[in-house]
């Protein structure tokens, strides 16, 4: 079996998109050239990439000056993506959903119209205890932070706080039981219908390691095994391997992702 041929065969393609993806694409938790640029003031604190500030307690005010000037760069860049424009041309015409634990947007900002992001969305934002189950527009959030950022402290002039309660907030995404997955679930319900649907389904997984392997690794897998016209191609540079009860109806591509889409 090659990637090719698998393409042609199918009736859909589900893509399968974890962390490897973002990083190939420019948005890199480990980029320490770009940490410098953008965060100098915590560079002079001595952290040196984004993964670091991951669960890290700061102040407040520097806390919310950083996930501004974060969340600004990775989630609300205007500009179309060479990745993922390429990725849509690759899949072309074919019915197609996307199942992602990246919670960038950048499926949805580059075309991609069916999307689940079971881990949340920087674009959004909650209460931390959370009194709502409601969450809401993180741009006004962000915009505001950065508007009053001061950059010779890299602290926002002021903290958000809940509409409801006046609590602390924090960004939608999963980080902990306090986590409000209710904006994602029709999604997710979407994906189950649709996977379900006659004929052959091709799953394109991407740069889904072993760093949240129950978000796409375990259940990608799980799902082919459930659906018998369904096959595999798994692209990981450091661990493409298969199970071996997949390995027939799997392609392990051992490659980073711009090279097997022909990109420089």
């Amino acid at each position: 079996m090659t990637v090719e041929r698998l393409l042609d065969e199918a009736d859909r393609v589900l893509v399968a998109a974890g962390a490897g993806l973002s990083a190939a694409a420019g948005y890199d938790y480990t980029d320490t050239r770009r940490f410098a640029e953008l965060f100098p003031v915590l560079h002079r604190m001595g952290l040196r990439a984004r993964y670091q500030l991951i669960g890290l307690p700061l102040p407040p005010r520097l806390l919310w000056g950083y996930w501004s000037v974060h969340v600004d760069d990775i989630r609300f860049g205007p500009a179309p993506n060479p990745m993922y424009a390429r990725l849509r041309e690759v899949i072309g015409a074919r019915d197609n959903f996307v199942l992602t634990s990246n919670v960038d947007g950048l499926f949805a900002r580059n075309g991609f119209t069916d999307v689940w992001s079971p881990q949340g969305d920087y674009g959004r934002y909650q209460c931390e205890t959370p009194c709502t189950r409601e969450t809401w527009d993180s741009r006004p959030i962000v915009e505001a932070a950065l508007a009053g950022l001061d950059p010779e402290t890299g602290e926002a002039s002021a903290v958000p706080t809940c509409p409801r309660c006046a609590g602390p907030v924090f960004l939608n995404v999963h980080k902990g039981p306090e986590y409000v997955a209710d904006h994602y679930a029709p999604d997710g319900q979407r994906l189950r219908e649709w996977v379900n649907r006659p004929g052959d389904l091709l799953v394109v997984e991407i740069g889904a390691g072993y760093s949240t392997p129950t978000v796409i690794r375990r259940p990608v897998e799980s799902l082919v095994r459930g659906l018998p016209r369904a096959r595999l191609v798994r692209i990981n540079r450091d661990h493409a391997e298969v199970p071996a009860d997949l390995a027939e109806r799997s392609v392990s591509v051992r490659a980073d992702v711009a090279e097997v889409l022909g990109l420089p």
